[in-house]
């Protein structure tokens, strides 16, 4: 077996990986409203290995890729001072933010904030039906996640064909 064949091979295990944070992310934050900070720490350290097999240069790749993250962090840093987003929600996106090239990262947050809405008027519905009297808390988890993994399934993965905007 080559290096390049055990490099892809690396590559995609750690996408597969990606996807199963995931959807641990979007499990635990249905069933707890909580994304756990072991998990998102998982995601954003395994980041720099992800960048090896991509095949990213420091520069202009990797410093590209730090400053997204670092935009989105202060964007969605504000969002949950406004009491607007949940801190595991931030530190979610902002992992994925180390991951995703970056128009691919704006596709991401477009697909998530289009869920996250048929998400909220979903709950929403069923919390009327059911006449609670409790706030209703969204897992926005769950669209993060969904979205997440849209973008890995369509622009990441061999079958999709695509090179996700990396060399």
């Amino acid at each position: 077996m080559g290096a390049l064949m055990l490099g892809e091979y690396i590559h995609y295990g750690l996408l597969v990986a990606l996807a199963i944070a995931l959807l641990v992310a979007a499990f635990t934050d249905l069933r707890r409203r909580q994304i756990d900070n072991w998990l998102t720490a998982g995601v954003a350290l395994a980041a720099p290995l992800f960048w090896w097999t991509s095949g990213l240069s420091l520069s202009p790749d990797v410093a590209i890729q730090f400053g997204v993250a670092l935009g989105a962090f202060v964007v969605l840093a504000g969002l949950f001072a406004l009491r607007m987003m949940g801190g595991g929600d931030v530190k979610l996106l902002t992992a994925l933010a180390l991951w995703i090239a970056p128009g691919l990262f704006l596709k991401l947050i477009i697909i998530m904030a289009l869920l996250g809405g048929v998400l909220t008027i979903v709950m929403g519905g069923w919390h009327v039906i059911r006449r609670q009297k409790h706030k209703l808390a969204i897992p926005y988890g769950v669209a993060i996640a969904a979205a997440g993994l849209w973008v890995l399934g369509t622009d990441y993965l061999p079958a999709a064909g695509a090179s996700a905007g990396f060399g």
